[in-house]
C-alpha cells in the first residue's frame, strides 16, 4: 500500500465516523451536544489532514509534518472526548445545569468564550444516549481519534521501499 493510498484510506475511516454520527443525530434522533459538536469538528480535521497528505504525497521532511499535524489533531479530539467522558462519570448534582444551544452561544459570545463555556461542560453533555459494548459514543470516538493518530503517524513515516518500474 503506498502512502497516498494510507492516507485515502484513513480519510475514509473519518468519513465514515462522521457519517454515523450524522445517521444517529438525524435518523436515529440522537441530538448532539457541543462537545459531541467538538469532537465531530476534531474527527473532520483529522480527515482534512488525510486528505490533504493524499492530495500532496509528501516525500522528505514534509511526510514528517503531515505525521506530527495527524498526530495532534488526533490528541486534540482524544483530549474533548476525553473531558465528556470525565463530565459523564460525575455524580448526579455536580455537574451544571444544562446551557444555552451551541448556536446561541456562538451569535453573543466570542469563540475564546464559548470554547471555554463549552469544555466546563454542561447537563446535556452528562446524559448518555447510547452506548455499545458498554461504551457511551465518547468512548468510542476516543479510540478512534487514538486508532486514526497512531495509523496517520505509521503510514506518513513508515519506510517504503522504492518502486522499480520497467
Amino acid at each position: 500500500m503506498s502512502r497516498r493510498q494510507g492516507n485515502l484510506l484513513g480519510l475514509a475511516a473519518c468519513a465514515a465516523l462522521l457519517g454515523y454520527a450524522y445517521y444517529a443525530q438525524f435518523v436515529l434522533h440522537l441530538e448532539p451536544c457541543p462537545l459531541c459538536i467538538f469532537q465531530r469538528v476534531g474527527v473532520f480535521a483529522v480527515g482534512l489532514v488525510f486528505l490533504i497528505a493524499a492530495a500532496q504525497d509528501p516525500i522528505g521532511w514534509g511526510r514528517r509534518v503531515y505525521a506530527a499535524l495527524l498526530g495532534l489533531t488526533s490528541l486534540a479530539t482524544i483530549g474533548v472526548a476525553a473531558r465528556q467522558l470525565y463530565i459523564i462519570s460525575l455524580p448526579a448534582g455536580s455537574v451544571p445545569s444544562c446551557g444555552a444551544s451551541l448556536d446561541f452561544m456562538l451569535k453573543i459570545f466570542s469563540l475564546s468564550e464559548v470554547l471555554v463555556k463549552v469544555l466546563t461542560g454542561s447537563g446535556e453533555c452528562a446524559k448518555v444516549t447510547w452506548r455499545f459494548l458498554g461504551l457511551a459514543m465518547p468512548g468510542w470516538v476516543l479510540i478512534a481519534a487514538a486508532v486514526l493518530g497512531i495509523y496517520g503517524i505509521w503510514v506518513n513515516l513508515r519506510h517504503q521501499a522504492p518502486v522499480l518500474r520497467f
